[in-house]
C-alpha cells in the first residue's frame, strides 16, 4: 500500500465559455483565479486555475474552455460531483447566493452525516458545498465572500461507476481506507492529507457510460509532496500493471497520468514548485502565462484568445 498520496491536488474539467467560467468561479463561488495560461496540447485554448490565495494543493479547480464544445452527457466512468468544504452554518448564505445567480438544481441534503448543498454550474457540472466544522484551511476572501462563508478547498469527489470493485481496490493500493457506506455509495479517505481527503464511489451497474463535453471532469489529480515521491508512486503503479505516462512538466507541478479500471483518468501531481514560480502572490492569475514551447505564439494568442474580464 502506498503512503505518498496526500489527498486531492486539483480537478480539471471542460467548459464552453471562458468568461462565463471565470465569472462563476470568481464572482459567484468567490475563488481566486491563480493562473491564466493555455492548454499544453491545444495552445489556442485557455487553461484557467481557481483556488485559494496561492493555489494550495487540494483547493484548485482548473478548466479547459473549448469554444463551441458540445455539452457532456452524464453517466458512469466519470467524476459525477466535486465537493467543496465550507464552514458550519454557511449553507443558507450559499443557497441565497447561488439562487440569485441562477445556479442549476439547488438541493439541500444530508450525506454521510454532513449537511450539504448540491448545484450545477453553467455547463451542467455537478458540485456540492459541505459544511465541515474542523476545516482550518485559510480561505480566499478577495472576491467578496466573507471568511465565515468562504470555501476552504475541496472536501471530496464522487465517482459514478458501473462496477466499483476494481476502483475500490485501486484506492486501497493508493492508501485510501473504507470509512463508511450508505446504500450504493462507499466512502474512502486517506489520512494526513491536503484536507481534501475523501472519495465516494457510487455503484450504478445499469447506467450507461458518460460522454465527455462541457460540464465533464477531464481528470482528477492526487497530491504527492515532491518528484521523488511521485517516482515511487509511478514505479509501484507500473509494477502493479498500470500503464503510466512518463513524468510531464506542467510548469506549476510535475504530472503523471494513467487510466483506471472504471474509466476515470487519474493524475498524480507534485506540490512543487507552485503557482508563484512565475508571478508574485499579489498578482497571481492576472497576466497570460505561456509554456516555454508556446511563447513564440504569444502575439497570435493575445489577439485570438477570448478576452477575460477581471
Amino acid at each position: 500500500m502506498l503512503n505518498q498520496i496526500k489527498g486531492l491536488h486539483h480537478m480539471t474539467s471542460l467548459a464552453a465559455d471562458a468568461n462565463e467560467n471565470n465569472t462563476f468561479f470568481t464572482q459567484v463561488l468567490g475563488l481566486r483565479r491563480v493562473k491564466k495560461t493555455v492548454n499544453f496540447d491545444a495552445p489556442d485554448v485557455y487553461h484557467l486555475y481557481y483556488g485559494d490565495e496561492v493555489g494550495t494543493p487540494g483547493s484548485v479547480m482548473t478548466y479547459f474552455p473549448f469554444p463551441n464544445i458540445i455539452r457532456g452527457s452524464q453517466g458512469t466512468g466519470e467524476i459525477g460531483e466535486t465537493v467543496f468544504s465550507v464552514p458550519k452554518g454557511s449553507l443558507a448564505f450559499w443557497q441565497d447566493r447561488l439562487a440569485a445567480y441562477h445556479a442549476g438544481e439547488l438541493a439541500l441534503q444530508d450525506h454521510f452525516g454532513e449537511r450539504r448543498l448540491t448545484f450545477k454550474n453553467p455547463d451542467g457540472e455537478g458540485f456540492a458545498l459541505a459544511e465541515i466544522d474542523a476545516d482550518t484551511r485559510a480561505p480566499w476572501t478577495g472576491n467578496g465572500v466573507a471568511e465565515d462563508h468562504a470555501i476552504r478547498g475541496f472536501h471530496s469527489a464522487g465517482m459514478r461507476l458501473q462496477d466499483d470493485g476494481a476502483m475500490a481496490e485501486l484506492l486501497g493500493f493508493m492508501g485510501y481506507q473504507k470509512v463508511d457506506q450508505a446504500g450504493n455509495i462507499t466512502r474512502f479517505a486517506v489520512a494526513e492529507g491536503t484536507g481534501a481527503n475523501t472519495i465516494d464511489l457510487e455503484a450504478l451497474p445499469d447506467v450507461a457510460p458518460s460522454r465527455q463535453g462541457a460540464g465533464s471532469v477531464h481528470h482528477i489529480a492526487f497530491a504527492v509532496e515532491d518528484r521523488a515521491a511521485q517516482l515511487e508512486v509511478r514505479k509501484a503503479l507500473m509494477d502493479t500493471g498500470y500503464q503510466v505516462t512518463p513524468v510531464i512538466d506542467r510548469d506549476y507541478f510535475w504530472a503523471i497520468y494513467f487510466q483506471t479500471p472504471g474509466g476515470v483518468l487519474f493524475e498524480i501531481a507534485t506540490n512543487e514548485p507552485g503557482f508563484d514560480r512565475d508571478e508574485d502572490t499579489a498578482n497571481l492569475g492576472q497576466a497570460l502565462k505561456l509554456p516555454t514551447q508556446h511563447e513564440h505564439l504569444r502575439p497570435t494568442l493575445e489577439r485570438t484568445l477570448q478576452p477575460i474580464a477581471g
